[in-house]
């Protein structure tokens, strides 16, 4: 497991506050927001005894995002990053995550951070997950806003080579047709405008199951990240450029 160098910015992050009645909206979109600890419950399906041997040049992953990235309130093994690697060993894959994930991050933190962690990662990186925008939601940032820091986030990401995975975020109803329309459409804008590949809703498989939400009706459980691992899973090897055989 590859681990960032940059375990201050997770020490230095505080939690974002937020109003009771937006808690229920967000769940639709996954924002992040503090939420009671409670015992993380066991990971048990995709990290399941490797399958088939490991072969291949190892490939790097970078999973830059906020808490969802991060893992909040489970175990740090039980994090999308850690389930993604293992799933991917589990295809005989030799690969290793990165867990750059910031709880609480928006759009603009991200911008700040991407070129100190594209710096600072200890190998060449193969592909980048970028999950943001979640928080912006929440803070009733400008979706042209949003959408301009994705932007540079891409931009900085792609100019040193990499690929980029853009996982999207959707904004629940009650924010208006016209915020909705916004929010929703500039994650399969910004793919098409910087030939990324696309995960149009992160969040799908875990969203609307009460059994898959930790109790803040907003963070999956470890359960909840393992099946958006599992639905997830062929976008990122798909993402992934073809090994260099010379």
């Amino acid at each position: 497991m590859s681990k960032p160098v940059l375990s201050r910015w997770h020490s230095a992050i505080r939690a974002s506050s937020i109003i009771a009645s937006l808690a229920l909206a967000l769940a639709a979109c996954g924002s992040e927001a503090p939420a009671p600890t409670t015992e993380a419950p066991e990971a048990s399906e995709v990290h399941a005894e490797d399958t088939l041997p490991m072969m291949g040049p190892e490939r790097v992953i970078l999973g830059f995002g906020n808490s969802l990235m991060a893992g909040y309130n489970v175990e740090e093994e039980q994090g999308y990053p850690e389930v993604l690697e293992r799933a991917l060993r589990g295809r005989g894959m030799n690969a290793s995550v990165i867990d750059a994930g910031v709880s609480g991050d928006t759009t603009a933190a991200g911008r700040q951070r991407i070129a100190f962690v594209l710096d600072n990662a200890d190998a060449d990186i193969d592909l980048a997950i970028i999950e943001l925008g979640g928080n912006d939601l929440l803070r009733g940032i400008s979706p042209d806003q949003t959408r301009e820091n994705l932007g540079a986030i891409i931009e900085e990401v792609q100019s040193r080579g990499i690929p980029v995975l853009l996982m999207g975020m959707r904004a629940p109803p009650n924010y208006g047709a016209e915020y909705v329309g916004q929010f929703d459409g500039m994650y399969p804008a910004l793919a098409e405008q910087y030939g990324t590949a696309l995960v149009p809703f992160f969040m799908e498989p875990v969203f609307d199951d009460p059994d898959l939400m930790q109790a803040d009706r907003i963070h999956p459980t470890a359960e909840g990240i393992e099946d958006m691992v599992a639905a997830t899973l062929d976008a990122v090897v798909d993402a992934l450029p073809e090994e260099d055989t010379n």
